[in-house]
């Protein structure tokens, strides 16, 4: 008699890597680096490890031969995201990124996360983001609220304007919270606000 199949299948204990293959090899590897503050752990010129914390390698490019260009129109990945651990980090970070020539294409506040998204060279989406809420136990009773159905996009907003009110010392849970702007379907284009008045300090 054949046993019986587990009802479910045995998860894993962590995400531990994503590979990116390229024809923009040194560009790709060169990015990545700077955008993650990664370390190289090897590069032998076709193929590169990068890591920015305990694990060997998060990061891996692939450089083989003869790729086309990535159609961006085709079915595939949407976007890697990464968390950071609060505001402050999440928006150095980024003011750290802009003094690089490194500038997100779309900043949004979900309501579960502020978010910030960038383009690598090949125009596979990074998404770096914090959590908006303490635990997992209220991000997910916010998804399940009126206002996460009527929008489960969010709103968006200018990076500078965030960077200057966490550095003006505003409560973050005030930053967090998203504004209530009534149902949204869809998303159409995605673009960041003009600057409000605000100076960047």
């Amino acid at each position: 008699m054949a046993p019986t199949p587990p009802s479910k299948v045995t998860s894993p204990v962590k995400l531990a890597h994503v590979v990116l293959q390229t024809n923009k090899y040194k560009e790709m590897v060169d990015f990545w680096t700077t955008f993650l503050g990664a370390k190289v752990v090897l590069d032998n010129g076709f193929l590169a490890f990068l890591t920015y914390d305990d694990e060997h390698h998060r990061i891996a490019i692939a450089g083989p031969p003869g790729l086309k260009n990535k159609d961006p129109t085709s079915s595939g990945l949407s976007h890697i995201a990464f968390t950071f651990a609060d505001l402050n980090s999440l928006t150095t970070a980024y003011a750290q990124r802009k003094d690089q020539g490194i500038e997100p294409f779309w900043c949004i506040n979900h309501g579960t996360t502020t978010s910030m998204y960038y383009h690598d060279p090949d125009g596979n989406e990074i998404e770096t983001q914090i959590d908006n809420f303490e635990d997992n136990q209220e991000a997910t009773k916010y998804m399940m609220s009126p206002a996460f159905v009527q929008n489960p996009f969010g709103v968006e907003f200018n990076p500078d304007d965030l960077l200057f009110r966490v550095r003006s010392g505003e409560d973050p849970m005030s930053i967090k919270k998203r504004p209530d702007i009534g149902p949204r379907s869809r998303l159409t284009e995605r673009t960041i606000p003009p600057p409000s008045l605000a100076p960047v300090l």
